[in-house]
């Protein structure tokens, strides 16, 4: 008799289980969005999608959990269902990680300031870094790097929603310190570079100068070729950058007079950081520039270039491109 009563529970429970497990549960909204914390219990959760009217009672849940030994599985994120979907299933999803992903993207040539700006606006992330200074952003990236600028290799990041501002920068300036690395390490030989950071501030110039990936070797050729031979790079974008909020969209004659430490066309050599953030292949070509004995170039207007080896020829192509092309 005995016996058979605990089978029959035993039977009800499997039955209960199975489905509870199985049959799908009724969503309370028709796009049921979960924002799953870091730190969640499965009996947490279990009772707070309870109280949220998605499953009929906690104990099963959490029951059914434990013994499929997922207790200690569960995954934060940010998590929707458009779809009934049973409790098995929804397990499943938390414990995978099947949880939405959102995404920041630093594209390539952003600057600093423009890439906080668009961090801030995120509004899937939780700021941290609003309020302090670049140096101290630097310090808890655990850099000695005097500007931020360029630190932050481009590229789409995807984050769960309520991962940190901060959190993100690490990730990115962690990407670009691999990928210098990996790019320095592999360097063409005579490069006019002290260290592995003025290949980054030559890799900037480069991404602000041209879009066209088959261009920035022979781009970073002349400029590598001014620097062997001790001329100015005379380059208009370290100029814009060096004018911060005074550039309005257009470099005047002063401009170029107006000395300040990013000026190329008053001071020799490289410009004291970064004015950007350079994608891989513009890394690549400021350590392996093209066999060019360019000097000069010009836009076609296009989004091209025009390149000369000589100032004569340079004066012709300006001619070409821009003076004789916007004469009436």
């Amino acid at each position: 008799m005995l016996r058979k009563l605990l089978t029959g529970i035993l039977a009800a429970l499997a039955f209960w289980f199975a489905l509870f497990a199985l049959y799908p549960l009724h969503l309370p909204a028709p796009v049921f969005a979960y924002d799953l914390r870091s730190g969640s219990t499965l009996r947490s959760v279990a009772h707070d999608l309870s109280a949220r009217h998605l499953l009929w009672e906690p104990w099963t849940f959490t029951m059914v959990g434990r013994l499929l030994g997922r207790q200690t599985h569960i995954k934060a994120g940010s998590y929707e269902w458009d779809e009934p979907l049973s409790a098995l299933e929804l397990l499943n999803k938390i414990t995978r990680g099947d949880s939405v992903q959102n995404e920041a993207k630093l594209i390539e040539g952003m600057t600093f300031a423009q890439f906080r700006a668009s961090l801030d606006a995120n509004q899937a992330l939780s700021h941290l870094t609003p309020g302090l200074s670049e140096g101290d952003i630097l310090k808890l990236l655990g850099s000695q790097a005097h500007s931020a600028e360029g630190l932050f290799f481009p590229d789409t990041y995807f984050f769960n929603k309520g991962d940190s501002d901060l959190g993100l920068m690490k990730r990115a300036f962690a990407s670009m310190r691999r990928k210098l690395d990996a790019v320095w390490q592999h360097r063409a030989p005579d490069l006019p570079y002290k260290d592995e950071y003025e290949a980054l501030t030559m890799a900037s110039i480069i991404e602000k100068e041209t879009a066209k990936p088959d261009e920035r070797p022979l781009i970073a050729s002349v400029f590598i070729n001014r620097l062997h031979l001790g001329m100015k790079l005379q380059t208009d974008p370290t100029v814009i950058y060096g004018m911060g909020d005074r550039y309005q969209g257009n470099i005047h004659k002063r401009d170029l007079l107006r000395d300040t430490p990013y000026n190329t066309y008053t001071r020799e050599g490289l410009p004291p950081s970064p004015i950007a953030m350079p994608g891989l292949a513009s890394l690549e070509a400021a350590v392996h520039p093209a066999d060019s004995t360019a000097l000069y170039f010009v836009a076609r207007g296009d989004g091209s270039h025009a390149f000369s080896d000589n100032l004569n020829e340079h004066n012709q192509a300006v001619y070409k491109y821009q003076i004789k092309h916007h004469t009436p």
